[in-house]
């Protein structure tokens, strides 16, 4: 028997439709910590952009952002934190990349291609932070050796995630090996960025230049990893 759709009378009233369910109160919290964490973030950056980075304080801080000092150190347990509050996010890029590359994809061509993309949206995660930040990092020792960290550990989680994709065996230096040559590209690269935003080029204009600078590195490496990790 076929179904018919029956419309309402003429004049009958709309029918009622059920309110939006209202916001559970863990998802209230979890937004009112966002919203704090970035806001302490914020205020942070503004002083240390205005300040430097060594010269200013947690109380500084705090105040700023109309927080107690524990609000900030429970949010950021380092001062740094602060600075370069995406750090989870740069350590992953390159590993994440490798994971999510396409069938048929090497891993110099999947990460060759993310680094190309990153520049031409001017991603800041690749370097493209402007030149206040550029000169806040540059001009803070500690900054600077934080930033170093983050390329090593990159790198090493670039290192582990080739060993378990290409299923290296225990003790092969070949995905350690790999991994220092890829990361050292990002490493000279992200620096290069710094380098002309430090010299007062626009990010287009870094942009443009990078394009064609990023394809000269990693053509360096295609002799020797055109082949490496390709994706069945």
């Amino acid at each position: 028997m076929d179904e018919t759709k029956i419309a309402p009378p003429p004049n009958a009233p709309a029918p009622a439709t059920a309110p939006a369910p209202a916001p559970s109160s863990s998802g209230l919290r979890e937004t009112k910590k966002r919203e704090t964490r970035r806001l302490i973030s914020d205020r942070a950056t503004e002083l240390f952009i205005e300040q430097g980075f060594e010269r200013t304080t947690i109380a500084e801080i705090a105040d700023a952002a109309r927080v107690a000092k524990k609000t900030v150190t429970n949010y950021f347990p380092r001062k740094e934190d602060l600075a370069l509050d995406h750090q989870d996010e740069f350590v992953a890029t390159l590993a994440d990349t490798v994971a999510a590359r396409a069938p048929g994809e090497t891993v110099l061509a999947a990460l060759r291609r993310a680094f190309l993309a990153s520049v031409a949206s001017q991603d800041p995660v690749a370097g493209f932070a402007g030149p206040a930040f550029t000169r806040m990092i540059a001009d803070s020792p500690t900054l600077t050796s934080c930033l170093r960290g983050l390329h090593d550990r990159r790198e090493e989680a670039l290192a582990e995630a080739l060993a378990e994709d290409t299923a290296a065996p225990p003790g092969d230096i070949t995905p350690r090996t790999v991994a220092a040559l890829l990361g050292g590209v990002h490493r000279v690269l992200f620096t290069r960025i710094q380098e002309l935003t430090a010299a007062g080029r626009t990010n287009p204009e870094i942009a443009r230049l990078l394009d064609a600078e990023a394809r000269h590195a990693f053509d360096l490496l295609e002799p020797s990893l055109h082949h490496y990790g390709r994706r069945p």
